[in-house]
């Protein structure tokens, strides 16, 4: 078995189509299927099943897609950390972040690594919350940035940063008229919230604060990143639901932001690493982040 046959699979295994597996490897059709019987030879089961309604991995393909891509990803790693050694690097880190991390903490914590350890590569990866668990526990990923505590057994997850939930709005809204806003005020106007499938733990984190109230809430649009949520908060559609900090960024003149009344609820950062995390440059980095900022609270292991 060689790494042809594998990637001959995995082609046939994303596209489900020969003819188009083979135009994305840029090989004739004929001799992929001859890689993929070679294959099914090796392993002495069926691969794929091919009728009218097209082509479908059988039970034994399915298991053998998720090992190949660790084979993958193994060499990709392989050949990125040649490349950092190269270039004079001693160490790599691969960061994974998730759920629109706080750029000023990210950059702060950047900028001390830089200074204190410039022989380490660090390598960040914008992935959803999903992601980033499975590839920390896949050790595709070394540790990461998230908003939720909630990340399951091998994992540990690490209260870091925390920062006022607050309310965006555009020029002349009646809500600017308060110094701060009162939850039974705010609900009486659509929102604009983030989507559970690219901010899974920020929602989260609002959807709890929401469910305080028995008024009925109105979510006008659901975005996948700030930059559509200001927009929309800018052109009238309603009003945001966002993080204190990224909005200290925000530079917009249409775009006012007032906090809520009370004592507005904090959103979390985390960060997740494994369990069997050894690496001594990550033993370093979590300790760098640590001292940084922690805020009182406990360590979250394997919750469910």
């Amino acid at each position: 078995m060689e790494l042809r046959h594998l990637r001959g699979f995995i082609a046939v295994a994303e596209e489900l189509h020969f003819a188009r597996a083979a135009e994305r490897l840029h090989i004739e059709q004929s001799p992929l299927s001859r890689t993929i019987k070679e294959l099914e030879s090796e392993f002495g089961a069926r691969l794929f099943e091919r009728g009218s309604r097209g082509t479908r991995l059988t039970w034994p393909g399915e298991v053998l897609v998720n090992d190949v891509r660790r084979i993958f990803q193994a060499v990709d790693q392989a050949r990125s950390n040649v490349k950092a050694a190269v270039a004079g690097y001693r160490g790599t880190l691969r960061i994974a972040l998730s759920d629109g991390v706080l750029p000023q903490r990210l950059s702060a914590i950047l900028a001390r690594c830089r200074e204190e350890e410039p022989e380490v590569e660090i390598r960040l990866y914008e992935v959803s919350l999903s992601e980033q668990l499975r590839g920390l526990r896949d050790n595709a990923f070394d540790v990461g940035f998230a908003r939720s505590g909630t990340v399951g057994q091998g994992l540990i997850a690490t209260p870091v940063w925390q920062t006022p939930l607050t309310v965006a709005m555009p020029s002349r809204h009646p809500l600017l008229a308060l110094k701060s806003i009162p939850l039974n005020e705010l609900l009486r106007y659509p929102l604009v919230l983030f989507d559970p499938a690219t901010h899974t733990g920020l929602c989260e984190q609002i959807e709890v604060f929401l469910r305080e109230t028995t008024q009925q809430v109105s979510v006008v649009e659901r975005v996948s990143s700030q930059e559509v949520m200001l927009s929309l908060v800018a052109a009238g559609y309603g009003v945001g639901l966002a993080c204190e900090a990224q909005m200290a960024i925000c530079q917009s003149s249409d775009i006012f932001t007032r906090p809520l009344a009370g004592d507005p609820p904090l959103l979390t950062s985390y960060l997740v690493y494994s369990e069997r995390s050894q690496a001594e440059p990550l033993r370093r980095f979590i300790d760098r982040v640590v001292r940084c900022d922690v805020p009182t609270g406990l360590l979250h292991r394997g919750a469910a």
